[in-house]
């Protein structure tokens, strides 16, 4: 019988490569960057460890902007950080 391959995807963050079930994603569209729980929302994503550090790495070097192809004002971005501190812990 065949393994079902684990999808992988690789934390903005840190840089590592995890399973996509254990990532937080983020998508952009039409000019709007949100938290995705689904895994599903249009536009593009990128994925972030449940870890503080990792959300700060990523502000710091502009990766989520980057990535979404979507310029993220500072203030938008404090607020998608902490955000994503309360996700992190309603889902561990």
């Amino acid at each position: 019988m065949k393994n079902a391959k684990t999808p992988m995807r690789r934390c903005v963050g840190c840089m590592e490569s995890k399973p996509k079930n254990e990532l937080i994603r983020i998508a952009g569209y039409e000019g709007r960057v949100s938290i995705d729980p689904t895994g599903r929302a249009k536009g593009r994503g990128v994925y972030l460890c449940p870890r503080e550090d990792c959300f700060a790495k990523a502000a710091k070097r502009r990766a989520i902007s980057r990535s979404v192809e979507i310029e993220i004002t500072k203030e938008r971005m404090e607020e998608l950080v902490e955000e994503l501190k309360e996700y992190a812990k309603k889902n561990p």
